[in-house]
Parts: C-alpha cells; structure tokens; sequence
C-alpha cells in the first residue's frame, strides 16, 4: 500500500484526493485577480496651492487634472488608469523638498512641477538622485539651462524670450529710462529676468536706472516711493500676479500717466481681478497667445472653462502641455528603457498651441506674446 503523501505551497495543503477542490480554489483566485483593476500609473503635481499668491499654482494643477482626467476617458496608458498626486510647496524651499520626498515615495513616475525657479532649484537635486524627471510648466531660470539632469521644461529659459520685451518697450512704449522691481520669493526666476532685459534694453539705447528688489508682503507704498525716487519714464515688475496689481496700484496714485509693464509670472487673470483700473494699459509679457485659432488650444480651452469655470490662462496651459507630454512619453516608453530617455528619443510632443521639441538639456524653445490690458481683458500687441 502506498503512503499518503501531503504537499504544502504557501498556506495550501494538496491533499492526494483533493486536487479537483485546489483547482477550483486556484481558478476562483484567478478569476479575481482578473478582475482587480490595473495598478495605476502615478505621477506627481507640485506647486504653491495655498497663500496670498497660490494663483498660479491652482491654474497650473488644473490644468495637469484636465489632461489626466482626457487620458483617463481615452484609456489612461497602455489600459492602466493614472493618478495624480498634488502636493502643496507653500513656495518654501524646505517645505518644498519634504514635499518632493512625500512624491517620490508613492513612486511616481514623473513629477509635474514646480511653477517657480527658486522651488526647481531647491528640490531637483532629489530627482536628480531618484532618477525621477521633473518637468516644469513654467520654470525659465538660465542657471537650469543646458544641464544633462532631470529636468524637462515646456517654456523657453528666459534668455530666449525677454529680448521681445525689451525691444518692445524700447521701440514702441518709447521708454528710455526704467527702473526694474524684482520679487525676492522667487529671486531665481526675477533675476534672470531682469539680466536679460537688461542686456537687451541697453544694447539698444536705454538705460536702466534702477533694480529693486522687494521681499513678497513688504509695504508696497514705501516701495512705489523708492522706485518713483530716481524719476523713471517706465517701470518694469518682475513679481507675482498679486504684488503686482497693489504696486501699480501704488504708483498710479502716484504717478497716473507712468508706463508700466511685467514679465510673464505675472500675467493670470488674478492681475486684472486685483488690480481693477489701475492696470489699465499695463503691458504684460506672457506665455499664452489669446487670440490662437489653433484646434487644439480651441478644445483645451472650452474644457478648461467647462471644467473648473474660469479662464485657464498660461498656468492652465502650459501645465496641461507639460502633463501630456508626460503621459505621451510613458505610453511611447520601450521596455528597458527610463523615462528620461523616452523624454529624450520621441523629443518632439504636440502642444495645444505649438509643438514642444527637447534639446539634449531638456529645454525647449516657447515663443511668449505681449498685451495690452484694456476694458478689464488681455489684448494682444501681435
């Protein structure tokens, strides 16, 4: 007579005589872990959402919603879902890098993110020992420009745009001596931008007068006083969309007929809400084209408005532009491969309103428009 014999795998005992009951218990497992949803793919979103200037983030995260919430209508990535995950920096450096450690610890694939080139530089050191790309909607900063890193950005450095300012308040705003106002919160964004428009506006002729920098929150009426104090016949504000609806509200109380223009972080919807008639004929650099008759910008557009009910502006699209370049990478990525390197082989990504085409650093070149605000809207100086 034969022994009886008893297997175990795991927790399973295979009992000679009962094989028919272990298959069915394994074809009921499988059956469930048929049918259990795919593991998404994760990827991150950070920027300022909270604070007096959370503008620009909250724009921006919208914008990455949209475009995973569209993903996910058209099957998410290779039939897996994706999730994002948003983290608040709170445009604090430290805050920041314990938010960026939250993010790579659920895994992400890739991070949306950040909005500002003071946050970039203080967190992209732990991507860049996570090998986890980090790619901006808006970050321009020159000091990023260039590097073999992770990170990817869907705007131009500014040393490729600013120019456009410069010779327009040079050749057509008349403005021969200005002053610039640069906001220290965001001191790796502002003072690359003012170097370029320096450089520009001076080789043409100009002259710049003074560069004032401010901290964020600072009594804006001493500050209208001192930047009115060396008698310019224009004033240049490289600031957040808040500080810069009060501080021209400052100066025109001070100075009605005075030419003022911003760069780009400032020109969300919050300017004109803010700044009411006092931004009346302000010039406002930026990185979106409101009059673009493009399909795609049109459709993104309409969804954006249908979805969060206000306009997107350029947070809204270039966060939607940079989550889709994402996704487009993920889904083209080749077994083996890191996503760094998918980023880097497909290298050209369609943009609502223009192509996005990496160079070997990870930037890109994006054209910025100039406007002109007027009766409360943005108009374009096309």
């Amino acid at each position: 007579m034969l022994a009886s014999t008893t297997t175990t795998i795991g927790e399973l005992r295979l009992v000679p005589g009962r094989l028919p009951v272990v298959a069915m218990v394994a074809a009921v497992l499988f059956a469930v872990l048929a049918c259990s949803p795919p593991e998404p793919v994760r990827i991150g979103f950070l920027a300022g959402l909270s604070g007096r200037v959370a503008d620009l983030g909250i724009g921006g995260r919208n914008g990455a919603i949209l475009a995973v919430e569209m993903r996910n209508r058209q099957g998410g990535i290779n039939g897996r879902p994706v999730e994002l995950i948003a983290e608040d920096d709170q445009q604090d450096a430290e805050l920041a890098r314990h938010a960026a450690s939250r993010l790579l610890a659920s895994k992400v694939e890739v991070v949306i993110g950040p909005m500002t080139s003071t946050m970039a530089l203080a967190i992209l050191p732990q991507f860049n020992a996570a090998g986890v790309p980090l790619l901006s909607p808006t970050v321009t900063t020159n000091a990023l420009t260039g590097l073999d890193d992770e990170f990817f950005r869907v705007v131009a450095p500014t040393a490729a745009h600013v120019f456009k300012s410069a010779e327009y308040h040079f050749r057509e705003n008349g403005l021969r001596r200005v002053v610039l106002v640069c906001d220290l919160s965001n001191q790796a964004y502002s003072e690359s931008w003012a170097g370029d428009f320096r450089t520009a506006f001076e080789g043409m002729g100009g002259q710049v007068i003074g560069e004032i920098a401010f901290d964020s929150g600072q009594s804006l009426a001493a500050l209208a006083t001192t930047v009115l104090a060396a008698k310019p016949d224009g004033v240049i504000i490289i600031a957040n969309s808040v500080d810069t609806a009060l501080l021209v509200q400052h100066l025109r109380l001070r100075a009605a007929d005075l030419r003022i223009g911003t760069s780009e972080w400032a020109a969300t919807e919050r300017l004109i809400e803010l700044g009411g008639r006092a931004v009346e004929g302000l010039v406002v650099a930026q990185y979106v084209d409101r009059d673009s008759s493009a399909a795609a910008y049109l459709a993104f557009r309409h969804a954006y408005r249908e979805r969060f009910g206000h306009e997107p502006g350029f947070p809204g699209l270039t966060a939607f532009d940079a989550t889709n370049v994402a996704l487009d990478a993920l889904t083209a990525r080749r077994s083996g491969e890191t996503l760094k390197q998918a980023l880097l082989a497909q290298a050209t990504f369609a943009g609502a309103q223009s192509p996005i085409q990496f160079d070997a650093g990870g930037d890109t070149q994006r054209d910025s428009f100039l406007a002109v605000i007027r009766d409360g809207e943005f108009k374009s100086l096309h």
